[in-house]
């Protein structure tokens, strides 16, 4: 139970002990990543308040299983850690909608290729980034994603999901 009060006591003042930075009042641009198939996320950041912000997500893949997007939207908490060096982590959800392409050998009709569809997901966030001088924001997070709601083949699963973002500050 103490650990608990220190940890917490620690959060705390690591709330209120980090230095003047200020993070951008928004920040547009890629996400870039694989894991369940989406490779690239067109990315915008909103500053809500002094540590908090919105970030929203457009993402895509074609490739030869199937075609998809995603969108996504997570609310996020961040925490100077040094200099220009940031942690954060956040929670949120999306949505999105896949197609898959025929089976190889398959004939027309066939049940082999399975149906696509609207799929729903929840997701966390937590990851560093680094705020250069220049209007420029490099972060790598991980988002962990479990489908709520949608296609089982697809979204219904837990899903781990790595990228870099690089972000322009304005």
């Amino acid at each position: 139970m103490k650990i608990l009060k220190l940890f917490a006591l620690l959060l705390c003042c690591s709330w209120y002990s980090g230095n003047a930075q200020e993070i951008s009042d928004h920040a547009l641009g890629l996400r870039l990543g694989d894991s369940d198939g989406f490779g690239a996320e067109i990315s915008y950041q909103k500053s809500l308040f002094e540590f908090n912000r919105l970030e929203a997500n457009l993402g895509w893949r074609d490739s030869r299983y199937f075609d998809a997007f995603k969108v996504s939207a997570l609310y996020q908490w961040i925490f100077p850690i040094e200099n220009n060096f940031n942690w954060y982590y956040g929670a949120g959800a999306g949505l999105g909608n896949v197609d898959f392409a025929p089976v190889p050998g398959s004939e027309p009709g066939n049940t082999r290729t399975p149906d696509g569809g609207l799929f729903v997901f929840a997701a966390g966030d937590i990851g560093v980034e680094y705020s250069f001088d220049i209007p420029l924001l490099l972060s790598i997070d991980f988002r962990p994603e479990i489908g709520l709601v949608g296609y089982k083949n697809f979204s219904d699963n837990f899903d781990f999901d790595i990228a870099l973002g690089i972000r322009y500050k304005f």
